[in-house]
């Protein structure tokens, strides 16, 4: 009997959080462990740079996947809760590449269909890493996430972290790249 309850332990608690698969992500403008280019940094701040969100191409999406998202995150800003760089979710599910740019937060060239949340600029939209001077080179973790459902519910102002627990919730399969930066 106590191995029975301990199976069906495992079972719901498997079927409550599904194993996890792996997508695998590249970029023309980001590489792992790499420096990231002025071309995605940010422009304010005592940055200087173009302010374009990096091109992102993925694949190996498992079966159900729905929709996708996007994010860049550094976990190294001196907040305390780390700092949202850029947050896009609802890319349907026949979309595997955003262009260069597709961030811009005048909407740039993103599917049809998909949402930019806001980011910690207070605005939807990319904004480039900008650490602050002195500071060893922050890690910016770009992830692209596959989903099991079309679209968040999530309402219009959401925060980065509502929707990145919503991403969390729904995820079939994350890819990643974390390249660095540092002025």
């Amino acid at each position: 009997m106590l191995a029975f309850l301990a199976a069906l332990v495992l079972a719901a608690a498997t079927a409550a959080h599904p194993a996890r698969g792996t997508l695998v992500v590249t970029s023309a403008d980001m590489h792992a462990g790499r420096t990231m280019k002025m071309d995605q940094a940010f422009n304010g701040m005592g940055c200087t740079g173009a302010n374009r969100s990096p091109e992102v191409t993925w694949r190996g999406a498992p079966r159900g996947t729905l929709s996708y998202a996007v994010t860049l995150y550094d976990p190294d800003a001196p907040t305390g809760s780390g700092w949202w760089h850029w947050v896009v979710y609802d890319i349907p599910a026949s979309v595997t590449h955003l262009a260069t740019g597709a961030g811009a937060t005048t909407g740039g060239s993103l599917p049809a269909g998909a949402v930019q949340g806001a980011t910690d600029f207070g605005v939807a939209g990319y904004g480039g890493p900008c650490p602050p001077p002195g500071d060893k080179p922050h890690h910016y973790m770009l992830s692209v996430y596959a989903l099991d459902v079309p679209t968040l519910d999530v309402p219009p102002n959401a925060t980065a972290a509502l929707v990145g627990f919503n991403i969390h919730a729904h995820t079939l399969a994350r890819g990643r790249i974390t390249a660095l930066f540092g002025r």
